[in-house]
């Protein structure tokens, strides 16, 4: 058999670009924060993770600009060899001390913080313990290691203790979990399931990609609970909140410098490029000099939540910036996108296996820079449409 004949018989792309409802891969012209440029036409931006809106923030820019004048454009080499800079260390020292950990390391991408970190620590024999609707960065991971994979339902604590129950007390165990999930815009209920963990000796690593900057006054899930000292790890992305590319995991000293030396997407990747780096400083400095974004940007999620719901709308668990629009069907999940997009508002369909069969959604975001009108705008467009089409 010919291994290319998935790819020819692969229709669904085209028969979906043919009826004029493929939402993926959108080509766009410009993308200034808030509002985006498509073949001449402004649409407003409610799918982007830069929730802070420190893209276009005049120090970001210019820090990436300096960085790339004084530095070039690459490393041209990974970091445990020719790649590494004072200026990656410095980033991670102000990231440990941001989230409250020793140490951090940074990576070229968050997708190689959660391949690396997770197969570095997890092992043949040992146990890794996920939520159902972690992140498909977090499964990889989990493959990639080797390690024994167990899975609870979604935030399910009480299935995740009958998990725990049934693992052996000498092997080692690793759960790992988003903080913010991302399709759904909930949150892990830390305060219940930390003492799960030291109850059966796992250590717990929390995946903050979308809580870093939105959450416990910008410093992530575990910060939001009080609970940091309790969080053995903590993973975020530059891509968010950061305004950048890269991503970091932070923890004791001594576990950080073992991921350093044993994380092969770390060990065989160039590093960061300078101007990401300087870039998430700068983004980090904003963040403390700037804490009304994070303010704000919650602020605007509580707006849009209470309207979506007294619309009629199904937004399932969101309490924070990450707001669903839950549809349950495929088709109608892209032709409510395609009359959204038609109205100048930019979201993002999903269906599965991105998430589980009869939760197609919508997946709104927001960002503190978002203007009232343009809130309002997407409102009354969300209204429209949901009444075209039924959805309320």
């Amino acid at each position: 058999m010919d291994i290319f004949e998935k790819c020819y018989k692969f229709s669904v792309v085209k028969d979906a670009k043919e009826f004029g409802i493929y939402p993926y891969f959108i080509p766009l012209d410009e993308n200034e924060g808030t509002e985006v440029t498509y073949q001449g036409r402004h649409v407003i931006m409610c799918g982007s993770n830069n929730y802070l809106g420190l893209t276009t923030h005049p120090k970001v820019r210019q820090a990436a600009i300096d960085a790339i004048e004084r530095y070039g454009t690459s490393c041209t080499g990974s970091r445990f060899l020719n790649g590494n800079m004072s200026l990656h260390e410095n980033l991670e020292a102000e990231l440990a001390q941001w989230v409250g950990k020793e140490d951090s390391l940074v990576f070229s991408t968050g997708m190689q913080v959660n391949l690396g970190t997770i197969s570095a620590l997890v092992g043949r024999g040992d146990y890794i313990i996920l939520d159902k609707d972690d992140h498909a960065s977090i499964v990889d991971g989990a493959f990639l290691s080797g390690g024994k994979i167990q899975r609870y339902q979604h935030n399910d604590m009480d299935h995740l203790q009958r998990v725990l129950e049934s693992l052996p007390a000498d092997k080692g165990k690793l759960l790992v979990v988003d903080g913010l999930f991302s399709m759904e815009g909930d949150i892990a209920p830390l305060p219940e399931l930390v003492p799960l963990c030291k109850t059966y000796g796992v250590r717990l690593m929390v995946d903050d990609a979308h809580a870093m900057g939105v959450l416990g006054g910008g410093r992530g899930t575990a910060a939001h609970f009080g609970m940091t000292d309790d969080v053995d790890l903590i993973m975020s992305t530059f891509s968010k909140s950061f305004a950048s590319l890269g991503g970091f995991i932070a923890g004791d000293a001594d576990v950080v410098d073992y991921i350093k030396h044993q994380a092969r997407s770390l060990i065989f990747s160039a590093s960061i490029p300078p101007s990401n780096a300087a870039a998430a400083l700068a983004a980090l400095g904003v963040m403390r000099e700037e804490p009304e974004r994070v303010v704000r940007v919650n602020q605007i999620a509580d707006k849009m939540r209470m309207e979506y719901r007294r619309l009629g709308f199904d937004i399932g668990e969101s309490v924070t910036p990450v707001i669903p629009i839950i549809i349950g069907d495929d088709d109608l999940t892209f032709l409510a996108w395609k009359l959204l997009f038609e109205n100048g508002v930019f979201v993002n369909p999903v269906i599965s296996p991105a998430v589980s069969p009869g939760r197609q959604l919508l997946r709104t975001s927001y960002m503190a820079t978002h203007t009232d009108e343009q809130l309002d705008r997407v409102l009354e467009v969300f209204a429209k449409v949901g009444k075209e089409l039924g959805l309320i």
